[in-house]
Parts: structure tokens; C-alpha cells; sequence
């Protein structure tokens, strides 16, 4: 009693001191005053002395669980190509090109094109892909690019990415379809197997300009690590593997198919791919219906293929898809949905709006109605600083441990590592946001310990994660592909139901 009686005296003082303007409590109270015996209980507890990322990252180890049931084969098409990896203002220095005004460019043809939409992505820190029209001017460019000091030759193009992601685990076999030549071949994993009619004597080349987190070039800074892809690739362009890639499946009997490269054909002009679209989608039709299809976005500007892709053709008879930030915007834009008014995300995109733009796609182009016609029920969502995995109910299990999945692979292959090392990235998602835009909404937070946030709109239960985000990234490039082949590797199909 006389000991709690004394320290309340003490403290007391101590307070009497402060509030009459002392800026130093006498040497002797601080002595009396024991400081854990009136620390908080949160100071106390286990996890007190470790960091958000240290919580977060053994929290994935933990939680991160193979499904029950696992995909035996899967059937990867059909865009694939060399990578030349390389600086992107090295390269246009290496040209003779000077920095100046940034401007967009659906299709690039001159090296001024590249200038102005490498700048223009380049200042807002964001990707795109664009085909470069003239074939002599981009051999030219690419032959400058295979010369340039520390340019990197890497297997490329989302197709063949993913499987390379999906060969890294051993109890799967995976078929690869696309315009596959030698330089390609020797790179691939010896597990991935490539039809005969897909093997071609020259390979596709991509140029990929690299930029670092505060780059400068001239007037333009990068606000964060990005790159910008551009290509003249002819048979990626067609998606001339299509059909082969189809064929083949008769005799492979995959459990999944993940199809990419559609993309490839914008630039190709209007008359091209309205036909080849059709084309591409009677040969999509005639994959087994039990059969689940992921269709892999990437980067696009005209909104005419978009709307085709969406509302008329592709989208309604594949069952997954994986996006990120631009293409799910531009998407949104496309078919006049929720926040099209934005003409760019401003900084992490804002998970109330990125919410509301996903229910709406499930809900006009998917099956969350279940007299809907359309299969899709699932979108794969990814960002710099979060995922988010958004499935209509019934369909998919095990998705908190595959958007868990998807952020783990992205924090550690964007690092140049094999796991998460929590000194080299941080943690950029906010702690609380809303799960809509717009009234009615729930207000939610994010828990280090468990970081998986969970809610529902209807019959669509969103899952989100943080990203922990690298310091200092050394590649960028197949980050989307790995988030979405480690999606699907730990998710399960809950039903044998035809899509």
C-alpha cells in the first residue's frame, strides 16, 4: 500500500513540475519511477518489438496453404517471345533522343513516337505495351538495345511467363503454346512441354525499358520503378498459335487453361482484329466446358477492342481474369462503368473505388447472377501496394491463401529474391479504407497478424492483402504474371459444374 501510495506521489510531482513550465524532472524521481511497471499492456506484447512487414511476412508463412485438391496439368497460351531487358533512358540516349514533353501513343511509329510515350508513362511511374509499326526502325532500335551495356535476355510474354512460374512446381505439368524459336526454347524450363507446330526458326523479339523509383531525364521524374514494353511481333500480334494451341488440348487433358495475348492484336488495326476476334473466340469455344479458363489482361488503348473483348466476345466465356490498376480502369472507361470520370489513378489507387469497379464487372459481364449465361467468377486484382481477389460464392476456395500467395511472390521475385526479406521492403497499403466509393459502405481495416481482410457486396466476397513493397526493386517485369500463376496454383474450383 505505502509502495503504490509513494509512486502516485511521485508521479504527481513529476506532473507538478511538467505543468509549471520544467523541462527537466529532478534526477531522483526519475530513479524511483519503475518504467515497465507502467508501460501499456500493448508494449508488453510478443509482437511489440517486431515491425508491420515482420507481422505481415510471417503471417503469409503461416497461413499460406496449398488447397486440397491441386491442378495436375495446366495448358498455357499462347504469347511468347525473347525479352530484352534493358534501361530506358539509356536506350534513348544511346539513340540520340533528348528528353522532352510526354505524350501517349496508341501505336508507335518513329523513334519520336517512343520518346514522347516512354516519358509520358514514365513521369507517372506507370506500365504500358504498345507495337511499333515499322519493322525496319524497330530492328534498328532492338539491334541497338542487344548491344547496349547490361542489357538481359529473359524468357518473355505472358504466356510463356506463366509457365514459367507454373514449372516451378514440381507435381505439375504444364503445355505451352506459342510462337516459340530457339533462343526461347533453350531458355524454358526442361518441364514445360511445347507442341512441334508451335517451335519456329526465329524468335519475337520485346524491347523492355526499365526505369528506377526517382529516375531522372531531363525535366521528369520517375515517382516509382516501372517499365514500358513495345514490339513489331507479327505472330504474337495475330495470336497466330491460337488455333494450335486449342487442338492440342484433346491430347494434353488439361485441368486449367490460362489463356494470354490478346492484347497482341490491337495493334494490328481495327479490320484485323474484329475478324481475328471472332476467330479467336469460335476456337476458345471449343474447349471443354468443365474446363476452367483464366484470361490474363494486359496493357490496351482502344476502347472499341476493349468493349469487344468485354461485353461481346471473350470475357463472358472465360472463368478467371487477372488485371492491374491501368487495365482495370481503362476497362471500366470502356464500357462506361463505375469511375470512368478518372482519367488516372492518383498515387495507390483507392480500394473503395477499385471494390465497386470489380462488383460491377461480376455483375454485368459475370456470373453473379446465376441465370447470368456468362462464366466469369473470378478477377484477379493487383496493384503496387495491395491485391485483391474478388469470386462469386460457390465457385472458388482457398482465396485468402492465394491473394496471400500472389503478394508473397510479388515482395520477394520484385527484390531478385526467393523469399520475403523484411529489411529490403515496406508496407504502402493503408490500415483502413472503405469497401465501396459511395454510400452504403463498410468502413475496414487491415490487421498485420492476419492480413487478409474479408467482405462481402451481395453474392461477391472480396479478399485483400497488402503488398510489402520492395525497396529497391531490380525487375519488374513478369511481376503480373507471377501474382496471377501463384493465384491459381493455390486456388481450388469448388465445383465440377460446366462454366
Amino acid at each position: 500500500m505505502w509502495r503504490k501510495a509513494s509512486v502516485a506521489a511521485l508521479l504527481a510531482l513529476a506532473v507538478g513540475y511538467l505543468y509549471y513550465g520544467s523541462p527537466e524532472l529532478p534526477e531522483q524521481i526519475l530513479q524511483y519511477i519503475s518504467l515497465p511497471n507502467i508501460q501499456s499492456p500493448s508494449q508488453n506484447s510478443p509482437n511489440s518489438q517486431k515491425s508491420v512487414e515482420q507481422l505481415i511476412s510471417a503471417a503469409w508463412d503461416a497461413l499460406i496453404t496449398l488447397p486440397t485438391r491441386q491442378w495436375s496439368k495446366v495448358a498455357v497460351g499462347v504469347n511468347a517471345c525473347v525479352d530484352v531487358v534493358l534501361s530506358g533512358v539509356g536506350l534513348l540516349q544511346a539513340l540520340a533522343v533528348d528528353p522532352g514533353v510526354g505524350l501517349d501513343h496508341e501505336v508507335l511509329r518513329s523513334k519520336e513516337d517512343l520518346r514522347e510515350a516512354f516519358i509520358h508513362y514514365m513521369e507517372r511511374g506507370a506500365a504500358a505495351e504498345r507495337f511499333f509499326s515499322d519493322k525496319e526502325v524497330f530492328q534498328r532500335i532492338a539491334r541497338a538495345a542487344a548491344e547496349y551495356p547490361g542489357a538481359k535476355l529473359y524468357v518473355g510474354g505472358n504466356a510463356a511467363l506463366i509457365g514459367q512460374k507454373l514449372a516451378t512446381y514440381p507435381d505439375l505439368m504444364v503445355l505451352l503454346c506459342g510462337p516459340v524459336g530457339p533462343k526461347l526454347h533453350e531458355m524454358l524450363d526442361e518441364q514445360i512441354v511445347v507442341p512441334p507446330e508451335s517451335l519456329q526458326e526465329t524468335d519475337e523479339y520485346h524491347l523492355i525499358l526499365e526505369y528506377k523509383a526517382g529516375e531522372q531525364w531531363g525535366s521528369i521524374q520517375a515517382p516509382q520503378a516501372n517499365r514500358f514494353i513495345f514490339s513489331h511481333d507479327v505472330s504474337n500480334g495475330a495470336m497466330s498459335s491460337l488455333e494450335t494451341f486449342v487442338a492440342s488440348l484433346d491430347d494434353f487433358q488439361p485441368e486449367l487453361v490460362v489463356l494470354s495475348g490478346l492484347h497482341m492484336m490491337e495493334g494490328q488495326g481495327r479490320q484485323l482484329w474484329e475478324e481475328r476476334l471472332k476467330e479467336a473466340v469460335s476456337a476458345i469455344s471449343d474447349i471443354r466446358r468443365d474446363v476452367p479458363i483464366h484470361l490474363e489482361l494486359a496493357s490496351m488503348t482502344d476502347k472499341d477492342y476493349m468493349n469487344s473483348i468485354m461485353q461481346e466476345q471473350v470475357m463472358p466465356i472465360v472463368s478467371s481474369i487477372g488485371l492491374n490498376e491501368q487495365e482495370l480502369l481503362f476497362l471500366s472507361q470502356a464500357g462506361e462503368g463505375p469511375h470512368s470520370d478518372l482519367a488516372a489513378w492518383k498515387g495507390i489507387p483507392d480500394m473503395g473505388r477499385v471494390s465497386d469497379i470489380l462488383l460491377w464487372i461480376l455483375e454485368q459481364h459475370g456470373r453473379s447472377d446465376p441465370s447470368s449465361e456468362a462464366d466469369l467468377t473470378r478477377i484477379h486484382f493487383h496493384t503496387l501496394a495491395y491485391h485483391i481477389l474478388a469470386t462469386v460464392d460457390g465457385y472458388w476456395g482457398n482465396q485468402a491463401a492465394a491473394v496471400m500467395a500472389g503478394a508473397r511472390v510479388a515482395s520477394s521475385q520484385s527484390c531478385g529474391l526467393q523469399t520475403v526479406d523484411v529489411s529490403k521492403v515496406e508496407l504502402k497499403a493503408p490500415l483502413d479504407f472503405h469497401s465501396s466509393h459511395s454510400e452504403p459502405r463498410e468502413k475496414l481495416s487491415l490487421n498485420p497478424a492476419e492480413p487478409v481482410t474479408v467482405w462481402r457486396r451481395g453474392n461477391v466476397t472480396f479478399h485483400m492483402t497488402p503488398v510489402l513493397v520492395c525497396k529497391q526493386p531490380l525487375r519488374t517485369v513478369g511481376l503480373g504474371d507471377a501474382i496471377s500463376a501463384e493465384g491459381l496454383i493455390y486456388s481450388e474450383l469448388k465445383t465440377q459444374q460446366p462454366f
